[in-house]
């Protein structure tokens, strides 16, 4: 399906060198697995992007209905039929469409992060249950982009962990992708195969490939206050 607009924070960030656009959909826009991927949960859930930084964090834009979110052995995809993307105001007072195209209004926003790229997993509390955030780092700044899921505490809670054994097996199983130290694969098998752990706070994913902004004005834009960037009307811990 080629009806489709990518959000602040996923299509500007090459989550996926080989696939930067967006995940491929069937005409019911579900997710189309790739030959030999395997689908291990799917959730509705809202989603946001974020950029952390070491003083402080910007939620840059938000999907104004939930999204389709599904875990596979590979990637994190979401699909939102029901959003409306709007335009970022650029640094000069002038708009913006972020999917740098002709302006038009999209209500179909897909999405995905491919187990290469994270980081760490911070869960944490939020004000309809909780938050899971899938922190990447970035090539040439301090600033990292982040996916948040949120959603009722006892399936953010089970997605942490699915998410993060996903991310380790992945890692393991293909070391043509990632250079694994032995500690590295040490802590990786620990996220395997170790215990629950704690249900509030990070941990850590040896590993990971940096992400890379796609255009020198995504480095330098200036912090925001949290927007509704999708508004339909107005609107390391143990193992």
């Amino acid at each position: 399906m080629q009806e489709d607009a990518s959000p602040f924070f996923i299509g500007p960030h090459r989550f996926d060198a080989d696939d930067p656009a967006r995940p491929l959909l069937d005409r019911r826009y579900a997710l189309v697995p790739e030959p030999g991927e395997q689908v291990l949960g799917q959730h509705r859930l809202g989603v946001a992007g974020q950029l952390l930084g070491p003083s402080e964090s910007v939620r840059a834009w938000r999907l104004s209905a939930p999204a389709a979110v599904t875990v596979t052995d590979r990637r994190l995809a979401y699909v939102c039929p029901d959003a409306e993307l709007s335009l970022v105001s650029g640094r000069d007072g002038r708009t913006y469409a972020r999917h740098r195209r002709t302006v038009r209004l999209s209500r179909l926003v897909s999405g995905q992060i491919r187990w290469q790229w994270p980081s760490r997993l911070e869960l944490a509390d939020d004000p309809d249950g909780g938050e899971l955030r899938v922190v990447c780092d970035a090539l040439r700044t301090i600033r990292q982009p982040a996916l948040a899921l949120t959603g009722p505490d006892p399936v953010i809670v089970a997605l942490a962990r699915q998410v993060r054994r996903a991310v380790a097996t992945f890692r393991l199983v293909h070391p043509e992708l990632v250079e694994l130290s032995p500690p590295e694969r040490d802590t990786l098998l620990c996220r395997v195969r170790g215990a629950p752990g704690p249900t509030r706070g990070g941990v850590t994913l040896p590993g990971s490939l940096p992400v890379e902004f796609l255009s020198r004005d995504d480095y330098y834009r200036p912090a925001r206050d949290a927007v509704t960037a999708f508004p339909r009307g107005r609107p390391d811990s143990a193992c």
